[in-house]
């Protein structure tokens, strides 16, 4: 009896674990940001990007998929790509170019500010960082396609590449346009909390997986979305796009506790989340946009690392084979 009600008691932690381990849109709310702007991509974009919108769709909530204790060490790696707590790092004037001298200038301030009590890096989260990484992968897959179309080569390989990173680009996008994906106010008000916001930690997937599927049919957000535009500065637009979503944290708790988000929810509820998709949407579709766009500039010929000075050369016939006398 005891044995049974131990397994009673244990599936019942991992059914009410499950909602919790959704950190994102859920397939949902990512199927629709990534369908929402494959619905509107230009002309003078290249044709298979909606011939292929099937798999940049599916492609959406793939990096969801990698968050698995059956796979740990993706898992580790891929946990802190999802989201940056803005909060921590307001000190910093810009944000480095590269992820690398993120972390070298978090580990500095630590060091010189031990009084803030400021986490690892990882713990502050990469967001902006996979994503500008993944928008290069997709303007180098475009290039590919460029090239081997102007050879008059096959294209399916560079086409493949292409559709996958832009639908994992969609993702981390997506991942940006939810506000809580900005903040360490991300599953619950922490610290001091005088209007007396929610301190669940069930917030976070009420509001953006099970009141997404719960009310799909009335987010769609068409009439919400503009033609895209060429980013001149992607990766410092793309931080400004962060910033605003953080500025609409607190109004996702003010209409939680209005019970905005549950079930039905109120047309502010809905009408808040549907911004936000669109949000994601249209920031995902300026992307692609630039970077098919940027994809026609070739870069430089890489010639491999600087050979260093040799300080005795070899004579010209040091390399000479010795003929038998």
């Amino acid at each position: 009896m005891r044995k049974h009600l131990v397994r009673i008691l244990l599936v019942a932690f991992a059914l009410f674990l499950i909602p919790t381990l959704a950190l994102s849109w859920g397939d949902d709310g990512h199927k629709l940001i990534n369908r929402s702007a494959v619905a509107r991509i230009p002309a003078d974009m290249p044709d298979f990007m909606k011939a292929g919108a099937a798999q940049i769709i599916y492609e959406g909530p793939e990096p969801d998929r990698w968050r698995s204790e059956l796979e740990k060490p993706l898992d580790a790696a891929n946990a802190p790509d999802h989201f940056i707590d803005i909060e921590y790092v307001d000190w910093m004037k810009q944000f480095p170019a590269d992820r690398y001298k993120y972390i070298q200038e978090i580990y500095e301030y630590r060091t010189a500010h031990p009084e803030a009590k400021l986490p690892p890096p990882e713990k502050i989260g990469f967001q902006p960082y996979i994503t500008i990484e993944v928008f290069d992968r997709l303007k180098v897959a475009f290039r590919e396609y460029r090239h081997a179309k102007a050879a008059g080569q096959p294209t399916a390989q560079a086409e493949a590449n292409a559709l996958f990173y832009a639908g994992w680009l969609g993702h981390y996008v997506g991942d940006g346009a939810n506000p809580m994906h900005t903040s360490i106010q991300y599953n619950g008000w922490v610290g001091d909390n005088p209007k007396g916001y929610s301190t669940a930690h069930d917030i976070h997937s009420k509001f953006e997986s099970v009141f997404v599927r719960a009310n799909l049919a009335e987010l769609e957000v068409g009439n919400l979305m503009a033609a895209p535009r060429h980013l001149d500065h992607p990766f410092n637009d793309y931080i400004a796009y962060l910033r605003d979503s953080q500025k609409v944290v607190e109004k996702s708790y003010e209409i939680e506790k209005a019970c905005g988000f549950e079930g039905h929810g109120t047309a502010e509820g809905r009408e808040f989340v549907r911004h936000r998709l669109a949000a994601g949407s249209q920031m995902l579709l300026n992307l692609w946009y630039t970077a098919w766009m940027d994809s026609a500039t070739d870069p430089e010929p890489y010639h491999g690392p600087r050979a260093e000075k040799k300080e005795k050369p070899c004579p010209p016939d040091a390399a000479k084979p010795e003929t038998s006398k």
